[in-house]
């Protein structure tokens, strides 16, 4: 069209811009918007609103900033667009702060501001933003409901769950394979296995992330046999497992002691299934083995891969070296650990266990200082939350910023005086 002398116009430039985010192609992008300035058409709002959504899209999300800050005509379209680049490329508080100053929102706003504050960690602020549009009598999307029962699961607020779960019942709410997938997840993280196994069984459009969901939560739950009975099940139905559906099966068996089952599904997942064995496969099986006393044969295993260098394979032979004092193994995974990721302060500790459980009081004094000694070492700190008359309470190891510190400690000291007398 270009050569053959035809003037571009407000039709062409965005189907050109769609195809250019389509190849991921930044520079013909950038040659087109040199087009459109060229022409005069970058003050068309359709046209402004393309160019922020492909720079965001292909990750130069200053360019998108510029795009929209140099922008006469803005309307909500533009502000989404803006909000969702920010939230994509990973700028939850720059995102945050962008929703709080835009001149009107909608559903999707909410929704994508929700969406972010849940994928970027920030679920507690997640959950507060839904609350907020719920005072505001907005209706929630699908994308909203999801994203806050995500943010639900995983900081375990069971009663906010539930509200959401009873909000889309009462309100006729369509539950997709999106909804019911969330709702799984949700029951399953936070304890309610059974009602987790209800949602999915009613749920009429089952996808592979619902399939991959419940097995998930079986594993999580021990229920290996049962997890192995809905693999077979999915199977059946004609739904192709991926890599996340094998690794939950064998998560399940080992979590189940079901050794044999998981070495089987583990030798067939790439002749029976066609799925590729990654290291996080390897990594759950050595870690299954080891758990299982055959630290050996997960040595083996390790050794036959063509590329075992990774921190995660190597982490779950640890892991099983500790329960059955295997001193020697122990010492080459934590090597490998440590030179893959010098500043996993858990490899020290799990190490400094080993050599505790065999009496090698001397080794656990130099993993001490050198523990204490390598500053690149990130010391993992234990933390734990309850939910308790519908306030979260958390706990940090070493920690006394409880406002109940005093009275939790001093009941700790009389059930550990009492465990000596019975002692």
């Amino acid at each position: 069209m270009h050569r053959s002398s035809v003037p571009i116009d407000f039709h062409s430039l965005p189907f050109a811009l769609k195809a250019c985010t389509q190849m991921g192609s930044l520079s013909l992008a950038q040659c087109l918007h040199s087009q459109a300035l060229k022409s005069g058409f970058v003050s068309d709002l359709f046209l402004t609103n393309s160019f922020v959504r492909v720079y965001s899209t292909l990750g130069l999300l200053s360019y998108a900033c510029k795009v929209f800050d140099e922008s006469s005509h803005r309307d909500l379209v533009s502000y989404n667009t803006l909000l969702d680049g920010l939230v994509k490329a990973g700028e939850i508080e720059q995102a945050r702060g962008f929703f709080d100053s835009m001149p009107t929102r909608d559903a999707v706003s909410w929704g994508t501001i929700i969406a972010g504050c849940a994928k970027g960690n920030h679920c507690e602020e997640a959950i507060e933003l839904f609350g907020l549009m719920m005072e505001l009598e907005l209706k929630p999307d699908n994308i909203a409901l999801v994203s806050t029962l995500s943010a639900c699961a995983q900081l375990g607020e069971l009663d906010k769950g539930k509200w959401i779960h009873d909000y889309i019942d009462k309100n006729a709410v369509k539950i997709d394979s999106f909804v019911s997938t969330a709702l799984v997840d949700f029951y399953a993280k936070c304890g309610y296995i059974n009602s987790a196994l209800e949602i999915f069984e009613s749920s009429l459009d089952k996808n592979l992330s619902t399939w991959n969901t419940i097995l998930l939560g079986l594993a999580m739950h021990g229920y290996g046999q049962l997890l192995l009975d809905y693999f077979t099940r999915m199977v059946g139905d004609g739904v192709i497992p991926d890599g996340v559906s094998i690794l939950g099966v064998l998560a399940g068996c080992g979590h189940a002691g079901l050794v044999d089952e998981a070495r089987m599904i583990f030798e067939e997942m790439e002749s029976a299934y066609g799925v590729p064995r990654e290291a996080k496969h390897y990594g759950c099986m050595a870690d299954l083995l080891a758990r299982a006393g055959l630290v050996e044969g997960a040595m083996e295993m390790i050794e036959g891969m063509s590329n075992a260098s990774n921190v995660s394979v190597w982490s779950g032979l640890l892991g099983g070296c500790r329960i059955y004092g295997n001193v020697d193994i122990a010492e080459k995974a934590a090597e490998h650990v440590m030179e893959l990721k010098p500043e996993d302060g858990g490899v020290y500790s799990v190490l400094v266990s080993v050599y505790a459980n065999a009496e090698r009081w001397e080794d656990v004094v130099k993993i001490r200082k050198a523990l204490s000694n390598d500053r690149r070492v990130k010391k993992n700190v234990a933390c734990s939350s309850i939910l308790l008359g519908g306030v979260m309470h958390e706990f940090v190891a070493g920690e006394r910023v409880h406002a109940q510190s005093n009275g939790i400690y001093l009941v700790l000291n009389v059930i550990k005086e009492h465990m000596y007398e019975v002692r």
